[in-house]
């Protein structure tokens, strides 16, 4: 075992099983007016085990980043059911719920904002040792050089601020602390849409290595199919709240089946001329408010194929051809 693994107990459970999570904020509207009521994520449900990376995908406004809030334990679910390593995050006993936080970090997407500038690389790595365990000094040290280590960056660099560093290298240090508690789970919130192309592949590389050397699973945010082609096992397509199409990451890309994941695919450099999209696909209209989203299928106002009855009947998510899509057409596509 990887001496970084140490105290991590090894569980026969998915490392995170969610079901119907639903996010709904109250919007307030002024005084003697009843509030309006904002659904954010609208019954989302999947499960991550561990050495996988299940990557969420959307259009910004689409629930994505508050789906990870509440997998990171930011933030509740307003109803649903999520379980990490086994555990219930929502319902079950405080002492459970409050040892989970461990269990669950975060990679941001800024290197520049996520690192506190006043303070030493070596300070910043040992801070979660210092506040969750009684490792003394020396240990909390030599783990934090050992990390640096596991992340590409030299002995030196413990003692230095982060404003000597450059993008990569902070975003390498950023991943560092979120693995200095030895998580099972890693949030990845758009870790490397802030860094140049080339730069983006070495960290993307990084992140893989260190999944299959520690075992972890990522929950991997982001609006870019080109990152999560070379990055994900498993993809879930959101719009407007809601999970369109779901599966594994090779047949979603060789077959779209639901028409937004088509549009996205269409939209993305390097994909939009393989053999998965026929033609391009212009999406009409503008993303609809989610104070008032429509009746029918959450896509049927930019849907080129919607029908009166998407427009009048949600589809339910079902399974088609191995994956799960929330269209009620989805197998005209197999043939099309």
């Amino acid at each position: 075992m990887n001496p970084l693994q140490a105290g991590r107990t090894p569980s026969v459970h998915p490392v995170v099983e969610a079901t119907n999570l639903k996010r709904v904020y109250e919007i307030r509207r002024g005084f003697m007016r009843a509030p309006d009521h904002l659904q954010a994520v609208g019954g989302v449900s999947f499960t991550v085990h561990a050495g996988k990376t299940l990557a969420v995908v959307g259009e910004s406004g689409c629930g994505k980043s508050t789906l990870a809030r509440m997998v990171s334990l930011i933030e509740s679910p307003t109803s649903g059911e999520l379980k990490i390593t086994g555990v219930d995050a929502v319902m079950g006993p405080e002492e459970g719920r409050l040892k989970l936080r461990k269990a669950v970090q975060l990679v941001f997407q800024n290197p520049y904002g996520s690192l506190n500038p006043r303070k030493k690389i070596g300070a910043i790595l040992e801070a979660p040792l210092e506040i969750n365990t009684a490792l003394p000094p020396a240990a909390r040290a030599e783990k934090a050089r050992a990390m640096l280590a596991l992340v590409g960056l030299r002995p030196e660099h413990y003692d230095r601020y982060p404003h000597m560093f450059s993008g990569g290298q902070r975003q390498r240090i950023a991943i560092a602390r979120a693995l200095m508690l030895n998580p099972a789970l890693v949030v990845a919130d758009e870790p490397v849409s802030a860094l140049d192309v080339s730069i983006q592949a070495q960290v993307l590389n990084l992140l893989a290595d260190l999944q299959q050397s520690l075992g972890l699973a990522y929950l991997f945010i982001s609006h870019d199919l080109g990152v999560v082609r070379h990055i994900a096992h498993d993809v879930l397509v959101m719009y407007l709240g809601h999970a369109v199409e779901q599966g594994e990451k090779t047949a979603l890309f060789t077959r779209p089946l639901h028409p937004y994941t088509q549009a996205l695919l269409a939209s993305t450099p390097g994909l939009a001329g393989s053999s998965a999209v026929k033609q391009r696909i212009v999406l009409k209209g503008e993303l609809p408010s989610p104070l008032n989203p429509p009746t029918g299928c959450v896509f049927s106002t930019r849907c080129p194929h919607a029908t009166d009855r998407c427009r009048a009947e949600r589809p339910a998510l079902r399974e088609v051809a191995g994956r799960l899509v929330a269209c009620h057409y989805a197998e005209d596509f197999l043939t099309a």
